[in-house]
């Protein structure tokens, strides 16, 4: 029988969606955490993020593709999967690249995949800022669902609980659905059945909830409602000191697939790696700039101390490092001030103060006496003449 909402609407031989709606349940994930993303701050920094999205699981997370994509968001510190599904855990385990180390994070970085079911209380889920149960809740079992709600909402009690659920009300726009749209689901609800289930949940364990959804119906079949609804939990009575030890003392029920710690500048050794790069880059641009100046000065002039010479520009605007010290070169040797380097702001960004830049690259490069500045040999050891070269060597003194 079809449903009274849907009554005169022509039923699709099959309803596709574009972006699908897997893309877009992962997608509203992702705008999610983009919208909780702190402000850039130093690298070289150690500061608190507790008011932001760092630490994120995964509930149900199957393939890892949510996983995966997340990584990619600089403010998440942590990320956890758990499927009951052992074999599919350890065919998608993520790995570390080459890219993971030539171009580190941010922030430092943990995945962890973990084997075990959503209704088991385990404390390496305890303290998570946001935990995600997409299309999860309708494979439980009646005696699991009846469970959820305490483990997740009353045990592992994060900030912020994502669910979404199918819309049973949209399913007789779907040919050929006869009862569920998975054979593994046990049930799936329509937006009645699934906003009172989420608002007793929330009312019990101190959240506030919103409803929203994915996947709008074909024209004439508004009221049914999106294919998928979603509920955003959000925590309204915080977790106790001694709650949290409490919940600490139970012994864990999951089993750890797998672990993999990322590359991240907030390890000096790659930090160093970073900044020093960057200042290579920098000084390779400048010393290009000195050569090309060299070669347009008059033949002339015989001064043996050449100042950088800036590429033109438009004068009639301030230029805010015109008060900076500029490189200048003294025969041979080119002389680059700390201070123009950290004036560029990928510089400054990762090394927060000049004392932290010269720290860092002190051990890379050759500093002049009173450690202002970067010295460089202009010239190859067997070539003395400046205008015969081609700017591509860097020799530090």
């Amino acid at each position: 029988m079809v449903d009274s909402h849907v009554r005169g609407v022509q039923v699709k031989e099959n309803i596709k969606f574009t972006p699908s709606l897997s893309e877009q349940r992962h997608k509203f994930v992702l705008d999610f955490v983009r919208k909780h993303k702190p402000q850039k701050i130093p690298c070289s920094l150690k500061t608190s993020l507790s008011s932001f999205l760092r630490k994120v699981a995964d509930l149900g997370c199957a393939n890892c593709k949510l996983l995966w994509r997340l990584k990619y968001h600089e403010s998440i510190e942590v990320l956890a999967g758990l499927d009951i599904d052992e074999n599919i855990l350890t065919r998608n385990m993520l790995h570390t690249g080459a890219g993971d180390y030539l171009d580190p994070r941010e922030r430092p970085l943990t995945i962890t995949l973990y084997h075990g079911s959503v209704v088991e209380k385990d404390p390496c889920l305890l303290g998570f800022d946001l935990i995600t149960c997409i299309e999860l809740i309708e494979h439980l079992e009646a005696k699991e669902l009846s469970q959820f709600p305490e483990v997740i909402f009353g045990f592992f009690s994060p900030t912020t609980v994502i669910i979404s659920t199918p819309n049973s009300e949209f399913n007789p726009l779907f040919s050929g659905k006869t009862l569920f749209r998975h054979p593994d689901h046990k049930f799936e609800w329509d937006r009645t059945q699934f906003q009172s289930w989420a608002l007793d949940a929330a009312r019990h364990y101190g959240y506030s909830v919103e409803f929203t959804g994915l996947g709008e119906p074909p024209p004439g079949a508004e009221a049914v409602g999106f294919c998928t609804q979603i509920g955003v939990f959000v925590k309204t009575i915080p977790n106790t000191v001694k709650s949290l030890h409490d919940e600490k003392t139970i012994e864990c029920a999951h089993t750890t697939v797998g672990t993999v710690i990322y590359p991240s500048l907030k390890e000096e050794k790659y930090l160093r790696k970073a900044v020093s790069n960057e200042v290579f880059s920098q000084i390779l641009k400048m010393k290009r700039v000195l050569l090309e100046s060299l070669k347009m000065k008059n033949d002339n002039d015989n001064s043996d101390e050449l100042e950088f010479v800036k590429p033109k520009c438009d004068e009639s605007k301030n230029d805010p490092t015109e008060e900076i010290p500029k490189p200048f070169c003294i025969e041979n040797v080119f002389y680059v001030p700390l201070e123009r380097l950290f004036s560029f702001p990928k510089i400054k960004h990762l090394c927060g103060d000049l004392e932290t830049l010269k720290m860092l690259i002190a051990n890379e490069v050759m500093l002049s006496s009173d450690g202002s500045s970067v010295m460089i040999n202009t010239v190859d050891e067997e070539d003395c003449d400046l205008s015969d070269n081609d700017g591509d060597d860097l020799r530090f003194v």
